[in-house]
């Protein structure tokens, strides 16, 4: 085996996401479009709204012919007529004149502003009394009001949410350019592990890792495909390794990533055609022995077995690489965190960057972040967590009440 083991601090390894290229795109129709990222920047190809049209049902008027109405002196406005929906009026008011109109209705010509229904009475089939007045604008969308002709609407990397897919329903867009999901393969390794329809025997673990990790990176955008279990042979490893190259974006291995005379990743890896190891280790924990290849322009993993330690690495580690290689700009790439304070004190190392399990509790306008503390291979910590809080490498614990940052899980 090849024995080398020097750690990269965080922020290195995460910089050698840029060294890796997103996948191609596709096309596809446009409600199958929700939940992936825009692969063009798009521009409004006309006004959106593209006439001004009502917001409330009232009447539609001139607004200098409110100016002063009030309950004790009320403006009286003569009816012209009404404006059916989805129909473009065929006359226009003139100052004194108002129009019904239905929320969503097109404005005539002349008219300026709605009054609000319940601000007048009817006194006659021509006549209405105002009593509030409106200023020019008020309860109408003016045309473009949403987007200009012109304007970018969406930028490309963007991802792709029901309200942006409802953007792009209103002008029309049919079809989508999108990139394709990355697809990740996942392998377990280790003579230990066995099936999950399995019994397992004395020594012998069931593969936790192929599901949990299949679960994330589905979260996180991707096409979770598994190779099963691979044993500690060298050339069992190889050739499942050069297969999932031919048939995937990124490969994560779990298993075989500490030092030691049964762990044949890193032989493996050096060995692939076009390989070279990035990174042998990451000061974080949990996580420390993680491996990173660059083989064929392709991430490959080498993730520790524990579960709850591949986990946390592939929240803080892995998925900004799968956010890269799906498509994602770097704005959009930025981790969410929910603000809240620590309920008691933790305690750290210097020279490594910790990640705590933590649980949110809310109290009173605030959220508390409880750390659920346990080993690092009891899957617990994981289910009852809610999230992450990151212990910067030259810190040294941090107190109760301190202000952290929740990376939700």
């Amino acid at each position: 085996m090849l024995e080398f083991f020097k750690v990269t601090d965080l922020a290195s390894v995460l910089k050698n996401a840029e060294a890796f290229t997103p996948v191609g795109m596709e096309t596809v129709p446009l409600p199958e479009s929700c939940g992936r990222v825009l692969a063009d920047t798009l521009s409004a190809d006309r006004d959106l709204p593209e006439f001004s049209r009502a917001t409330m049902d009232g009447y539609a008027v001139k607004a200098s012919a409110t100016f002063g109405a009030s309950d004790g002196s009320p403006a009286y406005l003569t009816v012209k007529g009404s404006v059916s929906m989805g129909q473009t009026p065929a006359f226009s008011i003139a100052h004194g004149e108002v129009c019904r109109i239905s929320t969503g209705g097109m404005l005539p010509e002349g008219a300026d502003c709605v009054v609000m229904i319940e601000h007048t009475e009817m006194l006659d089939d021509t006549t209405i009394e105002v009593y509030r007045s409106v200023a020019p604008g008020q309860h109408v969308v003016e045309v473009g009001e949403d987007f200009r002709r012109g304007q970018i609407i969406l930028e490309a990397g963007q991802y792709l949410r029901p309200q942006e897919t409802g953007l792009l329903a209103a002008f029309g867009q049919q079809t989508v350019r999108v990139f394709r999901r990355p697809t990740i393969a996942i392998i377990s390794t280790g003579d230990e592990v066995v099936p999950i329809d399995s019994t397992p025997v004395p020594g012998q673990i069931r593969d936790v890792n192929s599901y949990s990790l299949s679960g994330q990176v589905l979260a996180a955008g991707g096409i979770p495909v598994r190779y099963g279990i691979v044993r500690d042979k060298y050339e069992a490893l190889y050739e499942t390794c050069r297969d999932a190259l031919a048939g995937s974006d990124m490969i994560l291995l779990s298993g075989g990533s500490s030092v030691g005379v049964r762990d044949f990743t890193i032989d493996v890896l050096t060995q692939l055609p076009d390989s070279r190891i990035l990174v042998h280790g990451i000061s974080i924990s949990p996580g420390k022995p993680t491996i990173l290849a660059n083989t064929q322009n392709k991430a490959v993993w080498g993730l520790p077995g524990h579960v709850v330690s591949a986990m946390v690495v592939f929240k803080v580690v892995v998925q900004p690489f799968i956010a890269r290689v799906a498509g994602l700009s770097p704005s959009q790439r930025q981790a969410f965190r929910i603000p809240a304070r620590l309920s008691r004190n933790i305690g750290s190392a210097q020279g490594r960057t910790d990640f705590i399990r933590v649980r949110l509790t809310r109290d009173n306008d605030e959220y508390r972040a409880e750390p659920v503390l346990g080993k690092s291979g009891l899957l617990n910590t994981m289910v009852m967590a809610d999230g992450l809080i990151e212990i910067d490498v030259n810190t040294e614990g941090l107190d109760a009440g301190a202000e952290v940052a929740v990376i939700p899980l």
